[in-house]
C-alpha cells in the first residue's frame, strides 16, 4: 500500500526557514503579494522619517528666507546673508553659502548647500554636487515658498513612498536572479525537490525576514537611537539574512522523489532468487541408466 502524499503547506508567511521554503511551490502573484506589504511597511518608516524629522527643517528655513532670492537663468540672486545656516537638526541641514567656502557647514548627517551657481549635498558616502537648470525660475522668499511647501508638501510624501515601494521591488528581483542560482545548485546537492523558477520564488521571499530588521533600524535611526553609520550596518546585515535563509529554507525542502526512494531503507537486503531445482521424474535412475 502506497504512502499518502503529502498535504502541501499554505505559502503566507516569510518569518521561519519552513514558511519561506513553502513560496518555492506558491504562486508568482503570493510572492510579490508578500513583497509588496513588506515594501508598503518600509516606506511607511521612510515617510514618517520624512515627515517626522526633514520637514520641521524645511519649513524653519523656509521662515529664515529673505525677502528677495530667486533662482533664474541658473544662478541664485541671494538677497540675505551668505554664509548662513538657515536651518539644521540631527538629521538634516540647510545652509546658504554662494562660494562654497565651508563655514556653513553642520554636523548633521545630511547637508543641502545652496551656491551661485549650483547647490552641494554633503552626507555619508560624500558630497554630491549639482547646476541649477537653467531654464527654470524658482523663487525662494518666504512669500513664495511658504504657500508652495504647504501644497505640495502632501505631494511630496507621497511620491517618497512611492519611489521606495517601487524601488525596494525592483531592488529584491535582482538580489533574488542573484541569490536563486546558488540556491538552486544547493538544492541539487542537497538532494531536494527543487526547480529554478522555485528557487527564484524561495530566494525572493528569503529577503523578507532581514526587511523586518531594516525596518526596525529605520525607526531606531529616527528616533536618535542609532547613527548613520549604524544604520548603513544594518542594511548590509539584513541582506546578509537573506542568504542565510536561503540556505535554511531549501534545507527545509523535501527530499527529490528518486532520493527519497534510494534511501527509504539503506539497510534492507536485497532478495536474490534462487534457481528451483525440479524433482526427478519417478522410475528414473539417479546414475542415468
Amino acid at each position: 500500500m502506497d504512502a499518502p502524499e503529502q498535504k502541501k503547506g499554505f505559502a503566507w508567511q516569510p518569518f521561519t526557514p519552513k514558511g519561506v521554503s513553502l513560496f518555492a511551490r506558491a504562486s508568482w502573484g503570493r510572492l510579490l503579494l508578500v513583497q509588496f506589504l513588506f515594501a508598503v511597511g518600509i516606506a511607511g518608516a521612510v515617510i514618517w522619517f520624512i515627515h517626522e524629522d526633514w520637514f520641521p527643517v524645511a519649513e524653519r528655513a523656509i521662515n529664515h528666507l529673505p525677502q528677495a532670492a530667486e533662482i533664474r537663468r541658473g544662478r541664485l540672486q541671494w538677497g540675505g546673508e551668505s554664509p548662513a545656516v538657515l536651518a539644521e537638526g540631527r538629521f538634516l541641514a540647510i545652509s546658504v553659502d554662494l562660494r562654497h567656502e565651508g563655514q556653513a557647514r553642520s554636523p548633521a548627517h545630511v547637508t543641502l548647500e545652496l551656491g551661485e551657481l549650483d547647490y552641494k549635498v554633503y552626507w555619508l558616502p560624500g558630497c554630491e554636487r549639482v547646476r541649477y537648470p537653467n531654464g527654470w525660475t524658482i523663487f525662494l522668499t518666504h512669500n513664495e515658498a511658504g504657500p508652495w511647501w504647504g501644497a505640495w508638501s502632501p505631494a511630496i510624501l507621497a511620491g517618497a513612498g512611492l519611489i521606495v515601494v517601487s524601488g525596494l521591488m525592483i531592488f529584491w528581483t535582482l538580489l533574488a536572479s542573484i541569490y536563486c542560482g546558488p540556491g538552486w545548485l544547493l538544492g541539487v546537492f542537497a538532494n531536494r525537490d527543487l526547480k529554478f523558477t522555485g528557487s527564484w520564488r524561495l530566494s525572493g521571499a528569503a529577503l523578507m525576514p532581514g526587511v523586518l530588521l531594516l525596518l526596525g533600524a529605520i525607526f531606531c535611526y529616527g528616533l536618535g537611537w542609532l547613527d548613520l553609520v549604524r544604520l548603513a550596518l544594518a542594511a548590509a546585515i539584513h541582506l546578509a539574512i537573506g542568504w542565510v535563509y536561503v540556505v535554511l529554507s531549501i534545507l527545509k525542502l523535501p527530499r527529490h522523489a528518486e532520493a527519497a526512494a534510494a534511501g527509504a531503507n539503506p539497510f534492507a537486503e536485497s532478495k536474490v532468487s534462487e534457481p528451483v531445482v525440479s524433482p526427478p521424474a519417478k522410475g528414473t535412475n539417479r546414475t542415468g541408466h
